[in-house]
């Protein structure tokens, strides 16, 4: 079972390092607002909605999903123009230390957390190809533990990012270095978009 843990936890940790929309907008969440307590709210959202994909994944969803390609088309196609909107958003931000209690209140940040774990193809296929085909050596109890720890990974992780987010926005009072981090996570957010539309493309050719 120790095997499987850790197992787990360094899958899931290789899986979710890479900078993408879902780690962009939870670094943003904790150094925008004006306490860390305020981007809880998009740290547990981020963390249930891996928790749940990742629960799927390990159960059998992702035999089903890989071996339909019009739904793997789908998600590439949704998770495209979601991301290309995303990265618009980021790039158009003018992000403000201490102000995004008025622009992102609660509620806000669970449907945008939401949305860009669970309309991002990649953390989708991540999960469901690497984590559930992973999971196939184990039987049940090891897979709980291979489970578990792929899970806990997501919630250190996503609750890590806030507080160093918030360890900028505290450094950087005029979110000089914050604009410049949300011109690269646009770019970078685009970046992954072109790649999904060149996924739809070899699909359907």
């Amino acid at each position: 079972m120790v095997e499987a843990f850790v197992h787990g936890f360094v899958l899931a940790f290789g899986l979710i390092l890479p900078l993408g929309p879902q780690n962009v907008f939870i670094f943003n969440q904790g150094a925008l607002q004006p306490r860390l307590i305020k981007a809880w709210p998009a740290v547990v959202t981020a963390s249930l909605c891996d928790t749940i994909l990742i629960t799927l994944a390990v159960l059998g969803v992702s035999v089903v999903v890989l071996a339909l390609t019009w739904l793997k088309t789908a998600i590439f196609a949704i998770g495209f123009i979601f991301l290309i909107y995303m990265g618009w958003s980021i790039w158009q931000s003018r992000p403000s230390v201490g102000q995004a209690a008025e622009t992102l209140s609660p509620w806000k940040q669970i449907s945008f957390a939401a949305s860009v774990s669970l309309l991002n193809p990649h953390a989708i296929l991540d999960t469901i190809g690497v984590i559930g085909t992973g999971s196939l050596a184990y039987d049940w109890g090891e897979k709980m533990m291979y489970t578990v720890a792929c899970v806990a990974v997501s919630w250190l992780w996503f609750a890590g990012l806030a507080i160093a987010g918030r360890a900028l926005g505290r450094i950087d009072r005029d979110s000089r270095w914050l604009n410049v981090v949300n011109k690269i996570s646009a770019l970078i957010i685009w970046g992954v978009a072109v790649y999904f539309l060149r996924q739809i493309t070899a699909i359907l050719i």
